[in-house]
């Protein structure tokens, strides 16, 4: 049996409980941080985003404060407070440091991020 993930696997990343809603955990991947985000807004939501910041050059995202910037909903990175759409990965003040931005859900109180 092939271990290896192949694209658009959906990895299991931790319960959905193990998030304090409206915060993040960081997750290995297939060898790369994801910022996993629990968002509760009337419903639970769940969010992946890469977890390096190339603002700051620093592996913090999942650290970040979850809010929402107009009909957005962010995180600002914990360094220099750059805000990142959730489910884009846009940086709203500098677009060209954007990040990725992974499919993620909730099924059976498990939160999966698709590599």
């Amino acid at each position: 049996m092939n271990n290896e993930c192949k694209p658009n696997t959906w990895i299991p990343v931790c319960a959905l409980d193990d998030i304090v809603p409206n915060t993040g955990v960081c997750a290995l991947v297939k060898g790369e941080q994801v910022a996993v985000f629990h968002v509760d807004d009337g419903g639970a939501r769940v969010f992946a985003i890469g977890n390096y910041d190339p603002n700051s050059h620093a592996a913090v995202l999942s650290r970040g404060l979850v809010g929402s910037f107009g009909e957005r909903v962010v995180v600002a990175s914990p360094i220099y407070k750059h805000h990142f759409d959730l489910s884009t990965g846009e940086c709203i003040e500098a677009p060209q440091h954007s990040v990725n931005a992974f499919p993620a859900r909730v099924e059976n109180g498990q939160v999966w991020v698709a590599a």
